[in-house]
């Protein structure tokens, strides 16, 4: 019998590219991730993101306030590239999922110095702005999670740059 689950959290996360001309001559762009390391736990990368709240206007809003308090960063061009859906519980144990919205977006500034948040004033083990290139190597060198977003960005490269192409509308 199929039915549906209830969304019980929604996130928004950037699927961060540094195109930049001023941060030096490259034909790559660069994905930038967050290295999490937790007590007790190896290290594992994430994109910038987090849950969507009651006083965020849309998806987009929270990604916009999510990426501006962990990394100080501001972007442009957020364009809807993967959904992930996961069981999940609420904090009072009842079963539902996560929505999360992934959005490929162009970085269009950073100042660590102006990260704010829960991740900053309490966090819970270590929080590490990295970049890698965005290739197949430069994903597959660090252990991205979720790993269903991994995969997508390993078969769609191409694709997901071409999600930020001037002329795509």
């Amino acid at each position: 019998m199929l039915y549906e689950r209830p969304v019980v959290k929604r996130t928004a996360r950037a699927i961060l590219l540094d195109c930049r001309e001023s941060a030096g001559p490259r034909t790559t762009p660069e994905l930038v991730l967050i290295k999490r390391t937790k007590p007790g736990r190896p290290p594992y990368w994430i994109t910038p993101g987090g849950g969507v709240e009651p006083g965020d206007d849309s998806v987009i809003d929270a990604l916009h306030r999510e990426v501006d308090e962990e990394l100080g960063a501001k972007v442009t061009d957020p364009v809807p590239a993967f959904v992930d859906t996961v069981p999940h519980r609420t904090d009072a144990d009842e079963p539902g999922v996560k929505v999360q919205h992934f959005f490929v977006c162009r970085l269009a500034s950073m100042d660590l110095s102006r990260r704010h948040g829960p991740e900053v004033e309490e966090p819970c083990g270590e929080y590490e702005t990295v970049r890698v290139p965005f290739t197949r190597q430069g994903i597959a060198s660090v252990e991205i999670v979720p790993p269903r977003l991994r995969a997508y960005l390993d078969v769609n490269i191409e694709g997901v740059r071409a999600l930020l192409a001037p002329d795509l509308g």
